[in-house]
């Protein structure tokens, strides 16, 4: 698997897209907007084209229709997931719930909803492409105890701030840059309950009232790279990580 690149762009002038879409309207419509925006974009069609274009190109962050022909956006995503920890961004025509978790499950970093206005859908990227090559000072409540240790220790789990590296049992864990942040907001707080709308706000840079579920979607495979045990649900309130 190839791991996301901490050193990536954050800009659009230097973000390089991959677009697959089936339908050409959508497909040209929003590759438009997005070179207004100043980022480079290559699209495709299918989902196979898709992931051969993934292959050749290694762009910094897919953007994904769930409804794609010969291989569709959740296999895609699985498929991509296998090769790379680039962000992800799914887009459901429907807003369906099975949609919007099967992506999530599959690998997504986020979603939006077709149609989506520009302005929320290149926030959403200009966020995902900050989440890659964000500065460790900037991950919220996490700086804190970076002040004091450079390595925080949780029984069998490390997490090197600086070195951007996690280790359980002495074996290094392949997190998404989603996950790292996540994981990087608990480990800055460990004891202290995180409601979702914070997570939200500090991880996804979500100021409005997203969706939760992409916070309960994270944490869920989180868990699975970590430890089960390693965050409790607070019903009620949101999660923390155990001392």
């Amino acid at each position: 698997m190839r791991s996301a690149r901490p050193s990536r762009p954050a800009t659009a002038a230097e973000a390089h897209l991959l677009l697959v879409e089936d339908d050409e309207v959508i497909r040209n419509t929003v590759r438009m907007l997005l070179e207004r925006y100043g980022f480079t974009v290559s699209t495709a069609g299918d989902g196979l084209t898709g992931l051969e274009m993934f292959r050749e190109t290694d762009p910094d962050l897919l953007l994904l229709d769930v409804m794609l022909p010969d291989l569709d956006g959740i296999g895609l995503c699985r498929r991509v997931r296998e090769l790379s920890l680039a962000p992800i961004l799914m887009m459901s025509a429907r807003g369906d719930a099975l949609d919007v978790v099967s992506g999530l499950e599959a690998g997504a970093d986020d979603y939006v909803v077709k149609p989506c206005e520009s302005a929320v859908l290149v926030a959403r990227i200009r966020s995902l492409l900050r989440r890659v090559s964000f500065s460790p000072a900037g991950a919220g409540a996490a700086s804190d105890a970076r002040a004091d240790s450079a390595v925080l220790a949780f029984g069998d789990l490390t997490v090197d701030t600086r070195g951007m590296e996690v280790r359980r049992a002495g074996q290094v864990v392949a997190l998404t840059p989603t996950e790292l942040r996540m994981l990087l907001e608990f480990a800055g707080s460990p004891g202290v309950v995180l409601e979702r709308r914070t997570l939200l706000s500090r991880v996804w840079d979500h100021a409005w009232h997203g969706d939760t579920r992409v916070v309960d979607l994270h944490v869920q495979r989180l868990r699975a790279k970590i430890g089960a045990d390693r965050i409790e649900t607070v019903r009620g309130f949101g999660y923390k990580l155990r001392r």
